[in-house]
C-alpha cells in the first residue's frame, strides 16, 4: 500500500485519535540539497526540516548505464523522507504524554 491508500483507509475507518498524516511530514520539510558523488550513481539527499534538523537518504544505480539524475534525487528523497515519520511520531508522543 502507498500512502494515499493507507490514508484513505485510516480515514474511511473513523480514525481520527491525534496522529501523523502524510501532510504533516510533508509540512515538517523546509528543504532539500543533493548531492551525487563523482565518478558514481550515488546520489544523497539531505531533507532540512523547520526545527533545523536534518535527514539524510540515498540512492545508487547498480548499473552506470542506468543512472538518472532526476530518479536518483527522487529515490534519494523518498529514502531521507521515511526517516521523518518516526522523529515526529516520537514528538506526538511526548506532546500527548505531556498533556
Amino acid at each position: 500500500m502507498n500512502e494515499v491508500e493507507i490514508e484513505n483507509e485510516i480515514n474511511a475507518k473513523g480514525l481520527n485519535a491525534p496522529r501523523l498524516s502524510p501532510a504533516d511530514i510533508d509540512n515538517a520539510v523546509v528543504g532539500a540539497d543533493y548531492h551525487v558523488f563523482p565518478g558514481t550513481t550515488l546520489t544523497v539527499c539531505c531533507i532540512h526540516l523547520r526545527n533545523g534538523f536534518t535527514v539524510t537518504g540515498e540512492s545508487a544505480a547498480a548499473s552506470p548505464e542506468n543512472f538518472d539524475v532526476e530518479l536518483g534525487q527522487k529515490i534519494a528523497y523518498q529514502n531521507a523522507r521515511n526517516k521523518i515519520w518516526p522523529l515526529e511520531g516520537y514528538l506526538l508522543r511526548e506532546r500527548l504524554h505531556n498533556q
